[in-house]
This record gives C-alpha cells, structure tokens and sequence, in this order.
C-alpha cells in the first residue's frame, strides 16, 4: 500500500505565534500521516518538520536551490531542485493533500497549483480563497486531512467532495 502523504506549504518566515501553531500541525499530521513534504526551508517549513519528526514521522524538503545543506535541520530526505520557486508545483504534486499554513506569495502559487491540479488544499489560518477548505484549529485541519486521504492508491479525496466546490481536474485549468 502507497504511504500517505501530506504538503504543508508557508511562510519561509513566521511570528511565534505561527511557529507554535506549525509545531503543533506537525505533531499531530505525524499521527495520521506517512510522510511530510515542504519547501524544506526557514520558518513554518522548520516549525513543521520539527513537529512532524518529533512524532517520528519522515520528513522531505523540495528545495530551491542546489545545495542540500540549505535545507532546515528537521529535513530526513532532501531535495535540492535548483530550480526556485518553480519546486513549488513539485512540492503540491507530491502529496495527497496540502494544509497552507500563514505566507505570502510563494505559498499563494502553491494553493494556485492544487486547485488547478485538484489537490485538496486545506487553509489552516492562511488564504481564504473559493475552493479552499477553511479550518480554524490544527485539529480541524488534521480531522480534514483524515477525511481526504486516499483510500486506495490513485483516489487523490477528490471524489469526496460535490462537484463544483472549486477544484478542477487535471488538463480543465487554463
């Protein structure tokens, strides 16, 4: 059986605040999930894989650069694209679902990218954009996650939701 996947996409800075909330995400995602993927870098990325590890989960960084001693400390598996931020449509492909945590731009595109690609994206205190499911606490988001995890390889949760709440499927965004 396929391990379940999870992105968590943010802000490569972060208040305390959202670095208390980014530990606790990945604490708790490291009881539900196989794997945690970011962007590997500063702020919630950090906060994140440092919950996630301290669950003994597995962490990977999609990095932007080539140098894997870019990546945060809390990254097992890291790879050093070189590409920039074009790695974030890799870092949202990659998983089952995504929960975007506060950030700007970057993490804009990456909640782009899921709803262009049909990836369930879960806003956890960030964007509040049509098709993103809104959850208010890291144990919503976490009670989300569960619900849209694939039940078999090749579901990607999509099915669970009614048609026309936002997602595309794959070759419909233009």
């Amino acid at each position: 059986m396929r391990k379940k996947v999870v992105s968590v996409i943010g802000g490569h800075k972060c208040s305390k605040e959202v670095e208390q909330l980014s530990l606790k995400l990945g604490k708790e995602l490291a009881k539900v999930v196989d794997i945690l993927i970011s962007g590997g870098l500063s702020g919630t990325m950090e906060s994140v894989c440092k919950g996630f590890k301290e669950g003994k989960g597995v962490t990977i960084g999609i990095i932007t650069s080539y140098d894997k001693n870019d990546a945060n400390p809390y990254v097992d598996i890291v790879i050093p694209t070189g590409i920039g931020l074009a790695r974030n449509v890799l870092v949202v492909k990659s998983a089952d679902v995504v929960v975007a945590l506060p950030g700007e731009a970057g993490t804009l595109s990456e909640i782009a990218f899921c709803l262009q690609f049909g990836i369930p994206v879960i806003s956890l205190n960030s964007w509040d954009i049509q098709g993103v499911i809104k959850a208010k606490t890291v144990d919503q988001a976490v009670c989300k996650v569960k619900e849209l995890l694939p039940a078999s390889p090749g579901d990607n949760g999509i099915k669970k939701f009614k048609k026309g709440q936002g997602f595309y499927k794959q070759g419909e965004a233009g």
